[in-house]
């Protein structure tokens, strides 16, 4: 099956009520679903420093995400561009605290303590193909970052504390 051509769109921000709400599974053989996958990678693609972006980001109440951290500095582990449907992280150690940030949150960074090494379970879109994705480092991080939002969870959720928030920034 062919992918369909991805159309870039509007990544909404906090306090979106979408991105606060628990997504729906989805069937990863609907061809809407399959056109999402496309508009993610498409969406990912224009927007500089992206490593990964999920379904609520673009207005879309279900679990469906990209990632790709192939030109991180951080990355370690580096799987290239992939979309999952209905992702769940199934073992998860190492745990550590890093910044991030998040499209949806523009102004602000936050260090947040996440699992260096996580095992996720999922399915691939159109095939609907059973997936089991270990990796570590900063492609771990990004993994369940795109997970929380599926979870209607920002990083803000998982901050320590107001003392770990930062103002993003921007260097020119």
């Amino acid at each position: 099956m062919t992918s369909p051509e991805g159309r870039v769109r509007p990544v909404v921000t906090a306090p979106a009520t979408v991105l606060s709400t628990v997504g729906e599974e989805v069937d990863p053989t609907d061809p809407e679903i399959v056109q999402l996958a496309a508009d993610l990678v498409a969406t990912m693609r224009v927007s500089p420093g992206c490593v990964g972006l999920a379904a609520p980001q673009v207005g879309v109440g279900v679990q469906v995400f990209v990632v790709d951290v192939t030109d991180h500095p951080k990355a370690a582990t580096i799987h290239g561009t992939f979309v999952l449907c209905n992702a769940k992280v199934i073992e998860a150690s190492r745990w550590k605290a890093g910044r991030e940030g998040c499209m949806s949150v523009p102004d602000l960074t936050g260090d947040v303590k996440r699992a260096g090494r996580v095992v996720v379970s999922a399915v691939l879109p159109g095939s609907g193909e059973p997936i089991t994705v270990t990796t570590d480092a900063f492609e771990a991080r990004a993994l369940q970052h795109e997970i929380d939002h599926c979870d209607g969870k920002l990083f803000l959720d998982r901050v320590a504390g107001a003392h770990a928030v930062y103002q993003r920034k921007v260097y020119l």
